[in-house]
């Protein structure tokens, strides 16, 4: 699996090899169980400003920048244009109920899968789309002995959001001005993945959500796991020697 896996990427986007110097891992739903809360955040906050949102929506687009997930929801729904500081305002609104809920724990597997990553002398870096700043030092707190700020990638790194490669080529930057195929990317939902797969970057999927394994197919993943877990464990015994 692993193996035809690799050799579709490489015959794909040209590359002669993988020589993987870091390991580029979304937050949300990769490094902590937090989808949940987010989808109970987006409907409450949303249904003050008249939008209905589900929580499949909340799935289907996180990793988005929340501005843009809100301006789109809005234009689609009311059928006006509203711009970033509104977008803003509302996004607040989700961000102050998400931070009233229990806090979300760290997702089984991550802590491990760094653990490895870094006794092989793998970088661990962080690329999400948000920019709320407790949630980024909480990653400093949970994971510090693996990633530093600077290999952190926020929604204020990019003008461009996922889908848009821009926040993965962030990524590549900020861990040493790598090559795409110096490097894996780990996430879990559609529009990441779509990241990835963009920016050239072989892209794991860890599908720790309702989404079907299809759709995260679909978007361009080159390998799916059922969960942080299994990918740690697999990583271990059969992945890295691949890789």
């Amino acid at each position: 699996m692993y193996q035809l896996a690799i050799k579709k990427y490489l015959e794909d986007h040209g590359f002669e090899a993988m020589r993987p110097k870091a390991v580029l891992f979304d937050m949300d739903g990769v490094l902590y169980d937090s989808m949940p809360n987010h989808a109970i955040a987006w409907q409450e906050s949303m249904a003050k400003f008249g939008i209905h949102m589900t929580a499949d929506d909340a799935y289907a687009t996180e990793g988005a920048r929340g501005v843009d997930t809100i301006r789109q929801m809005v234009k689609r729904q009311q059928g006006r244009e509203i711009d970033e500081s509104e977008a803003q305002r509302m996004y607040d609104l989700k961000t102050q109920i998400f931070h009233s809920l229990p806090e979300a724990p760290v997702m089984p597997g991550a802590v491990s899968l760094m653990e490895k990553l870094k006794d092989a002398g793998i970088l661990c870096c962080v690329v999400t789309g948000s920019g709320q700043r407790p949630l980024l030092q909480r990653i400093v707190r949970d994971f510090g002995a693996y990633v530093d700020d600077s290999h952190i990638t926020t929604a204020y790194d990019v003008r461009r959001g996922k889908p848009n490669p821009d926040p993965y080529l962030m990524g590549l930057k900020k861990a040493g001005n790598l090559r795409p195929n110096e490097a894996v990317v780990v996430e879990n939902a559609p529009l990441g993945i779509r990241a990835g797969h963009a920016a050239r970057i072989f892209t794991v999927a860890v599908n720790t959500g309702p989404l079907p394994d299809e759709e995260l197919l679909v978007a361009g993943a080159d390998l799916i796991f059922p969960s942080m877990k299994e990918l740690s464990d697999h990583w271990y015994n059969h992945l890295h020697q691949e890789l």
